[in-house]
């Protein structure tokens, strides 16, 4: 059983990587042991719930993954650095500031939260980078995660062996573009762009939401605000400009029933949204809104049912 996660994914070219980091990833994504992409989540949370289930609990593993994730677009070389370490040092520091410090011990001892801490230190202070290349977020997509898109750029995969346009999809695919980067038996929902396209459209929504709403961080109905636009483009520009992005519903496919995600049409929503907004038509903007928080509010709630 995969998490109820979503994911957004950054994919640097492989020329973006120093040496020997570059040497390293081009014989990765040449390698037959290397998960490939319809097993990869799964091995990911293998290996987390052998960390969590040990004695005492593994926060973090001692060393950074090896693993990525692996796309090509022609001749060109994409990677995803699984960046595990991170990822789980900084999950655990917003764990810490979510939970109230007399439960943090019943998930982990003192003596781990004191190696966690130490470790998390002695990486800050070598100036090593605090930028995950993936951004995780359980039972629920974010909307402003829905920005960098566009509709045209959505693959649906129902393990039928059918793509969400109709037609046969490979046994195997991973390039950029509307195909498939699972087998045909996979069931997934992608969306990939390029990065100038996704910091384009997150740069465009911000100054919209700004001139129209200002820099408040929005709530509903409306859905997008600026705080969370301006963080997220942030974050994108801190890669490099030919890299690409990845929006995975991930685990999430599995809560949702194959009608639900035909019909799911919420990256275009959030545009017409936003398109209204820009030219005041405040009743469609609050429509598309409600309409985005009604499909999503049923899937959130899903984590505190019994």
């Amino acid at each position: 059983m995969l998490p109820y996660a979503a994911y957004l994914r950054v994919y640097e070219p492989v020329t973006a990587f120093p040496e020997p980091a570059r040497t390293l990833w081009t014989a990765y994504a040449e390698s037959r042991r290397r998960p490939k992409r319809i097993r990869a989540l799964g091995v990911e949370h293998l290996e987390a719930l052998h960390r969590l289930a040990a004695d005492p609990p593994e926060v973090a593993p001692e060393l950074e993954s090896q693993d990525a994730y692996v796309r090509r677009a022609g001749d060109a070389l994409y990677i995803c650095p699984w960046g595990t370490r991170l990822r789980s040092w900084l999950a655990y520091e917003r764990f810490r500031e979510q939970t109230h410090a007399r439960l943090v011990p019943m998930f982990a001892p003192p003596v781990v939260t004191e190696r966690v801490e130490r470790d998390y230190e002695r990486w800050k202070r070598a100036g090593r980078t605090l930028r995950p290349h993936i951004l995780t977020s359980t039972w629920h997509v974010p909307l402003t995660w829905f920005v960098p898109f566009a509709s045209g750029e959505r693959c649906l995969l129902l393990g039928d062996g059918t793509s969400g346009k109709g037609k046969s999809a490979p046994a195997t695919t991973e390039h950029a573009g509307c195909g498939p980067t699972t087998a045909a038996t996979a069931r997934t929902l992608i969306y990939v762009t390029a990065m100038a396209e996704a910091r384009r459209r997150v740069e465009e929504s911000l100054r919209i939401v700004r001139t129209r709403l200002g820099d408040g961080d929005g709530g509903e109905p409306v859905t997008l605000g600026a705080g969370r636009l301006e963080e997220l483009g942030r974050w994108l520009s801190e890669f490099h400009p030919r890299s690409l992005v990845e929006l995975d519903y991930g685990g999430l496919v599995h809560l949702l029933d194959d009608r639900w995600l035909r019909a799911d049409a919420s990256v275009a929503e959030t545009a017409v949204a936003l398109a209204a907004l820009e030219r005041g038509e405040v009743e469609l903007a609050v429509a598309m809104s409600t309409r985005l928080l009604d499909r999503w509010r049923p899937v959130r709630a899903l984590e505190s049912a019994n």
